[in-house]
């Protein structure tokens, strides 16, 4: 997000004189008095001090015909509920900050997903809360050329929060079931998958950057099914965000939570506690495996769905370890 600028105020005009002209000559003869010029207030050009740049004269007119659409209803929203007007005006430019100026997510290999047609992202998941998918997607949209958007499949406790509910169906996220993805799919969406689930997000800090188990396979038999391609993407920096160092387990049954995290600074310092570490994020993207060449019954294979699964996981742990060796700290 550019920094705002300071306009300077234009500098008041000069109080207009007021040239008085006689009726009468010298030798008092009546003569018609001769019109002056009329006044007339400069405009200003645009660099001119006081003039508003044309960049955020499109800003103020974009947003003004933002809040008419929203007042009127004259925006449409998809059959998951997802509202890309919302997502790019509002959702993004909240995320984006965390995205540039905190976190400094540097993004590598964007090229490699497809500018066009459907493709499953699939990444490794970390840091207590899921703010490296919501990073993830801001990734994709703002660095790929053709900027895509991302539909993310969570988890169904996110679908069961208040206001959490509304604002991840209105960012395009859906449930994590193989009918929702396929369907994505089928329609040439970008789907993300963190197959780890809360065993990855919720694992503790001293197991960092060790995947945990990938589920049965589920997103590979989706991807066979819609013929798309797998894109692997190791995420390197969420790990340290909330340093998971405990689990009161006893308080996540009682919640219902899958975990309840404890961290150096929560639950002591209370809602300060919740405040993310600045940590230094990276995001690659690995080279796609095709899925087109299999024959439509490949989807049911589990053998083959095995080492597919075997071959995404392997490909994003290397890609971490890689990452991690590169990194000169976990801030810088």
């Amino acid at each position: 997000m550019a920094d705002a600028k300071v306009i300077p105020f234009g500098e008041e005009p000069r109080s207009r004189r007021r040239i008085k002209r006689s009726g009468r000559g010298e030798d008092g003869a009546g003569l018609a008095p001769v019109p002056g010029p009329r006044y007339r207030d400069p405009e200003p050009s645009p660099g001119a001090p006081g003039a508003i740049p044309p960049s955020w004269e499109r800003r103020i007119a974009g947003g003004l015909s933002f809040l008419r659409r929203r007042i009127t209803g004259e925006y449409e929203v998809d059959d998951f509920g997802y509202d890309a007007e919302l997502t790019d005006h509002v959702l993004m430019s909240l995320l984006r900050p965390f995205y540039e100026k905190y976190f400094r997510v540097e993004v590598k290999g964007i090229e490699n997903v497809p500018a066009d047609g459907g493709a499953l992202i699939v990444a490794n998941h970390s840091g207590t809360l899921p703010l490296d998918g919501l990073m993830l997607q801001v990734a994709v949209h703002d660095t790929h050329p053709a900027e895509r958007h991302l539909r993310l499949l969570a988890a169904d406790l996110v679908f069961v929060l208040p206001v959490i509910n509304e604002l991840a169906r209105k960012a395009g996220h859906t449930l994590a079931c193989a009918e929702d993805a396929q369907q994505l799919l089928e329609r040439g969406e970008l789907v993300g998958v963190m197959p780890e689930g809360f065993k990855g997000i919720g694992k503790p800090f001293a197991d960092r950057y060790k995947l945990q188990r990938f589920g049965r396979g589920g997103f590979v038999s989706t991807a066979l099914r819609a013929g798309v391609p797998i894109v692997p993407c190791s995420i390197v920096g969420a790990e340290e965000i909330y340093p998971m160092i405990g689990n009161a387990k006893t308080l996540a049954r009682v919640l219902g939570l899958p975990y309840f995290p404890v961290t150096p600074t929560f639950p002591w310092l209370g809602l300060l506690g919740m405040v993310p570490l600045p940590t230094k994020w990276t995001i690659q993207f690995g080279e796609p495996i095709a899925t087109d060449g299999y024959p439509p019954e490949a989807a049911d294979d589990p053998m083959l769905m095995f080492n597919l699964t075997d071959q995404v996981r392997e490909t994003i742990q290397h890609t971490l370890y890689k990452l991690l060796v590169q990194r000169r700290s976990v801030f810088f």
